[in-house]
């Protein structure tokens, strides 16, 4: 039970809400099929990893295939934050206006000055070395997950049941998605990233006293209740809000807003606004640090990247990463000030981040399905039941989502869609594969760090 409600508080969260609310009944479809294909075989796959080998992704990659692609697949990881935090704040941007005036939540000037203040604040917080940090977003998943959650769904049940009308149809024709081409499934693509992080809550299974038994119990709990925060949430949005009239970064508090004017409760919309942007910035906190560090770690052993993005800080922070990740991430933000829409920019930021991840996951299944082969006998406290086929499937699936994320949502309409190719494209293949190629190409022996310093 423990590690399913870690599992369900690392991935689980209302932000994505909006992205499937559009279409309906349909969502619970479009989150069943990730959470079978993706979820799944990434949480059986990494806790044989986990269980077996430890150093994470970097040591199972470099030890399955090679140690240029365990750099890569720590670099993915790392890299994907640079576009996160941009979708991420974007989303506390539009939330955050709704406390002092819903209509900056389209105003780009507006998100870009906020994701701006808010990076540079959880750098200039993390540098420091503050202890008890991931404290901060340890109440997350009730204060921003749980309570808003309920707050949404139950108004939402009785809106229906006083005889309103659904915005969006709720018969069975509409369970599946209506297929339009290509365009009209992407979306799906977003549930990938929604689901990822699991091969981070697999070092747990070893605690476990029976893992063979309590590990994939653990992890079918904690789909039901992923699949339940999922879905409900972005069910009730779409019984209040229109599809046509759904913003993907402030869905969510236009659901809120429209629900509770329903029933005369406007003034909870700012205090929702508060608790959804608290537990956004605290899970940003907790996660800032991370990803940098286990990036200077394998760099230092290594000497993949140059001397000055390794030197710590005085409290043993690795500041000068945070502070090139946030110059990037300031120009980043910059793009909604210029982005017409801003729930085009979102979505461009939601899909580099979920293809730069995916080529790190591309490189985990092939990595295990190796080291099954190669190290039959190596001990593993866990051993995932048919693991060639779940890679098989993980990959499978992994490959289509980020090649899908090159085509345009069918909700972009008219937008240009050789423009969109090339901000995806840009990001998403320059950040993932570029950079980290010519960082190897370009190592000296000199970066090789033996001792922290």
């Amino acid at each position: 039970m423990a590690l399913a409600m870690m599992t369900t508080s690392s991935v689980a969260g209302l932000r994505p809400s909006p992205t499937m609310a559009v279409y309906g009944l349909a969502c619970i479809f479009l989150y069943l099929v990730p959470a079978l294909v993706f979820l799944l075989p990434t949480s059986l796959v990494s806790a044989e990893l986990a269980s077996g080998w430890e150093g994470g992704v970097y040591n199972w990659v470099s030890l399955g295939i090679s140690k240029p692609m365990g750099f890569l697949a720590v670099w993915c990881q790392f890299a994907m934050t640079i576009f996160y935090y941009p979708s991420l704040l974007g989303y506390v941007a539009s939330t955050l206006a709704y406390v002092f005036n819903p209509g900056l939540a389209s105003n780009g000037v507006w998100t870009a000055a906020v994701i701006v203040v808010c990076y540079w604040t959880g750098v200039w917080i993390s540098a420091r070395g503050t202890k008890g940090v991931a404290g901060l977003a340890s109440g997350g998943l009730i204060i921003g997950t749980l309570v808003p959650g309920i707050l949404l769904v139950v108004p939402g049940v009785l809106f229906l049941g006083q005889g309103n009308a659904s915005a969006a149809p709720m018969t069975t024709g509409n369970l599946l998605p209506a297929w339009a081409g290509l365009a009209s499934l992407v979306l799906i693509v977003n549930n990938f990233l929604s689901y990822s992080g699991m091969e981070m809550n697999a070092v747990h299974v070893s605690s476990l006293r029976k893992p063979a038994k309590e590990f994939p119990r653990a992890i079918f709990l904690a789909m039901a209740m992923v699949l339940a925060i999922f879905i409900l949430p972005a069910l009730a949005i779409s019984w209040v809000v229109p599809a046509e009239q759904l913003s993907l970064t402030a869905g969510v508090m236009q659901a809120f807003d429209a629900v509770f004017a329903e029933f005369g409760s406007q003034w909870l919309t700012p205090i929702i606004g508060i608790m959804l942007v608290t537990a956004s910035l605290g899970g940003m906190l907790t996660w800032l640090a991370g990803p940098s560090k286990g990036l200077l770690l394998i760099a230092r052993q290594e000497g993949y990247l140059p001397p000055y993005l390794q030197r710590l800080n005085k409290h043993g922070v690795q500041q000068n990463i945070l502070v090139v990740q946030g110059l990037v991430t300031t120009l980043i933000a910059m793009l909604y000030a210029f982005i017409p829409d801003v729930s085009s920019a979102y979505w461009i930021f939601s899909v580099i981040t979920t293809q730069v991840y995916l080529i790190m996951y591309l490189l985990l299944f092939v990595a295990a399905v190796r080291l099954r082969r190669s190290h039959p006998d190596h001990p593993r406290g866990y051993r995932a039941p048919m693991l060639t086929g779940l890679c098989g499937v993980g990959f499978a699936a992994s490959l289509a989502a980020l090649l899908v994320g090159f085509v345009p949502p069918s909700q972009f309409g008219s937008g240009n869609v050789t423009l969109y190719i090339a901000f995806v494209a840009g990001g998403a293949l320059g950040l993932g594969l570029l950079v980290p190629y010519l960082f190897y190409r370009l190592r000296k022996p000199s970066w090789k760090q033996t001792e922290a310093s």
